[in-house]
């Protein structure tokens, strides 16, 4: 199967309840940031603002995966180590396994995160 012929769906499929309960809670937080489009790979769902791929997210067995772009590396158990990959961008893998964990600090970084798909990153330093 080509990464053009894998859906959402397929990610979905046959995940644990919780697995999709974290998904959709995640994909709450995002369409309260405002209008994006998503894009799928085998490797990820990708959630797009007008200028780019802001963030993304995958449900597995054990919860949720996926990265969040920031201007800014961010330290917390929830999140990997910033990896710069632009000037101005850090890319940041996350793991959720509760609800709980998708707080108000995790929205705010949601949202920083569409700020990066408006293109607010080539506006200048932070």
């Amino acid at each position: 199967m080509s990464d053009d012929a894998w859906t959402i769906d397929d990610h979905l499929r046959g995940k644990p309840a919780a697995s999709l309960a974290l998904y959709d809670a995640f994909v709450a937080l995002v369409a309260a940031c405002g209008p994006s489009t998503v894009s799928v790979s085998k490797s990820s769902i990708t959630f797009k603002g007008v200028r780019r791929g802001f963030a993304g997210a995958k449900p597995d067995a054990r919860g949720l995966t996926g990265y969040l772009d920031l201007q800014r590396p961010v330290e917390d158990p929830r999140l990997g180590s910033a990896a710069p990959y632009e000037s101005r961008l850090f890319v940041h893998r996350f793991r959720v396994t509760q609800a709980s964990e998708l707080d108000e600090t995790f929205a705010g970084w949601v949202g920083e995160a569409y700020a990066v798909g408006r293109g607010d990153h080539l506006l200048g330093p932070r």
